[in-house]
């Protein structure tokens, strides 16, 4: 527990930044009868009974001092998926950094070795000693703050019911959006008004 209040504690390094990453399952629901949308006077109707789609898995990054995030489904949440979004991560996102401070749960594919899986031996490798995982302790993955990201999405841009994985992604990236445009952090405080303080 000490060790992620640390990496909480560290002051903010553009070159070593502190990541948080975390993911859900989801639900992906149709209607079987048409909804009735809202009128003057009606709310918006929609029946009980809905269509099991299937499901997939939200992934979320989140780098809380910046107040940047990043979330994106994918249809299975596999080594080979958690290792494509950690090279999406380190390459897209971040390719300038020496070292990435991930904070994450202990789920079974969160492993190093997941990367070896979907990667030749020496790029694995490369990924590798661009990492500084600290994982959560056991019955406290309520301490990453990427949990709150996924609440927030969760409340905010996934109350309805959608039926399929583009149409996700599509609502992910439009709330993604919208919260990196207002540098909105956990804290509730913007990253400018935090370096006026400073």
């Amino acid at each position: 527990m000490e060790d992620i209040l640390d990496v909480y504690a560290l002051p903010y390094n553009p070159n070593i930044p502190v990541i948080c990453m975390d993911e859900q399952p989801c639900h992906l629901l149709s209607h079987k009868a048409e909804p009735i949308a809202m009128k003057p006077g009606q709310t918006y109707r929609e029946d009980y009974e809905y269509k099991r789609e299937g499901t997939c898995s939200i992934f979320v990054f989140t780098e809380p001092l910046k107040g940047w995030r990043h979330i994106e489904a994918r249809k299975r949440r596999t080594m080979i998926d958690w290792a494509n979004q950690i090279d999406q991560l380190l390459n897209v996102y971040y390719p300038e950094a020496e070292l990435i401070r991930l904070v994450m749960d202990n789920l079974n594919t969160h492993k190093i070795g997941s990367l070896y899986q979907a990667f030749t031996a020496e790029y694995a490798r490369y990924m590798a000693k661009r990492l500084a995982i600290h994982y959560t302790p056991k019955h406290g993955s309520w301490r990453n703050i990427a949990e709150i990201e996924l609440s927030a999405v969760t409340q905010q841009s996934l109350s309805q019911r959608i039926p399929d994985i583009e149409s996700l992604n599509g609502q992910l990236a439009a709330w993604e959006k919208t919260r990196n445009e207002s540098k909105n952090i956990s804290t509730g405080t913007s990253q400018q008004s935090r370096q006026e303080v400073s």
